[in-house]
């Protein structure tokens, strides 16, 4: 049997359907509810999806089409946000039945609708364990420019981040059990580690016995283990393109942490060596400690979709247009005049394979199975073959699927020929 799998079908129909506490992992890329580029996909309609579920379930075949609107033109209603908050607790029910305890959710959102999905998550049970922030320079603003008078002023920002939710289902017991019963409910820390040059804070008593730290035994409770060490660098939740334009964000020098006494403050007042303190236990160093690698270089960093990265697997797919936005008041892409604007894989939003094979290790064993109920044209199922994982993909629209089964069948020809993603 191959390792994935992929269904034509939205997910709040398709989920349904599959048993429950099958996987180990969602990687996803879910709609922003902010009608991306006019896209059908990306809107929300709570009541005509609820008539549609019920058509389905008494035999008869969807017919409802939802309408692509123009543009950048999308509903910032009260009422509009709610409904994708809604619309997205749904959907996150259905995967949190199919999720085995412990698993982790990995959701890409807008900075406009990240927090309606958060809570839609919330709500469906999750529990929302952290963030992070894929800094990009491409963004473009999708401002209304002002004239006149006014001209200068604008709407919007240009976006330079991406937010990504980490959330898990709930455990069964400790980490410990639920890893020994599920093989979920951890993060792979090590296979994640950024690589940089060696350090570490020295030899080091043991940080306050750990007794707040439940399944930590006594070796790992010193500073050297738990922060990094000759592994690399503890994976962060700030993930950038690399550009350089992000670069210069980041001091252009080795990063340097100061002399330690022993008695050093902590945000809340407390000071000294009986405090609760992050410096708690630490030997004094009179002279400060340099780190060889760049500021930027501690982070994890990925560029956005290359056209190879695109395009693998698909080239005997016929191609199609780019859907770039354009326009006065939706400037469209960085494309110059001459660049081609047609692709095999024409999906509009493609995630490039490192930052899936990064967030797909992070959250999932090897042999695992991760789940993607919007999988568009398939950048998760991409990354987790390439990772030795299996994979089972949802989308729509059967373009997409088509693309998906594509790249999906090049990671399984191709993966045994890969390097380790950070070698």
């Amino acid at each position: 049997m191959l390792p994935f799998h992929l269904h034509t079908g939205k997910s709040e129909l398709v989920l349904p359907t599959f048993e429950e506490k099958v996987y180990d992992s969602c990687v996803t890329d879910p709609p922003y509810g902010i009608r991306f580029m006019g896209k059908s996909w990306d809107r929300f309609d709570i009541e005509r999806m609820e008539q549609e579920r019920k058509k389905y379930e008494k035999g008869h075949k969807a017919s409802y089409n939802h309408k692509s609107m123009a543009a950048g033109k999308y509903s910032l209603s009260l009422s509009a946000s709610r409904q994708f908050q809604e619309w997205t607790q749904m959907w996150g029910e259905h995967v949190y039945r199919v999720l085995k305890p412990g698993a982790y959710l990995v959701a890409f959102a807008s900075p406009r609708t990240y927090h309606r999905m958060v809570c839609g998550l919330e709500d469906a049970g999750f529990e929302i364990r952290d963030h992070i922030f894929w800094v990009f320079a491409s963004g473009f603003p999708k401002s209304s420019n002002q004239k006149g008078e006014w001209a200068g002023w604008g709407s919007a920002l240009k976006p330079a981040h991406e937010p990504i939710v980490i959330a898990r289902k709930p455990l069964i017991g400790s980490i410990p059990e639920n890893l020994a019963r599920y093989g979920t409910g951890a993060m792979n820390i090590d296979a994640c580690r950024i690589q940089g040059e060696p350090w570490s804070w020295g030899s080091q008593p043991v940080l306050n016995n750990a007794n707040f730290t439940p399944g930590i035994t006594g070796r790992d409770r010193y500073a050297e283990n738990i922060e990094g060490g000759d592994k690399g660098r503890w994976p962060a939740n700030l993930i950038h393109d690399g550009s350089e334009e992000v670069l210069k964000c980041f001091p252009d020098a080795p990063g340097q942490m100061a002399a330690i006494t022993g008695n050093e403050p902590t945000q809340n007042g407390f000071s000294g060596p009986t405090a609760y303190s992050g410096f708690r236990g630490r030997i004094s160093t009179p002279e400060p400690r340099q780190e060889l690698d760049k500021s930027a270089a501690r982070f994890f960093y990925c560029a956005k979709t290359s056209r190879t990265d695109r395009n693998e697997g698909c080239e005997d797919l016929p191609v199609g247009d780019l859907n770039w936005s354009s326009g006065d008041e939706n400037p469209g892409s960085f494309q110059s005049e001459n660049t081609d604007r047609t692709s095999p894989n024409n999906h509009p939003t493609v995630k490039p394979t490192p930052l899936m094979r990064y967030l797909t290790k992070l959250v999932t064993r090897k042999g695992g199975h991760v789940l993607d109920p919007f999988c568009g044209s398939g950048s998760t199922g991409k990354a987790a073959l390439l990772e030795h994982m299996n994979f089972t993909g949802i989308d729509m629209d059967p373009h997409h699927i088509t693309i998906s089964g594509a790249r999906c069948r090049w990671a399984l020809k191709n993966r045994d020929n890969q390097t380790n993603l950070f070698t």
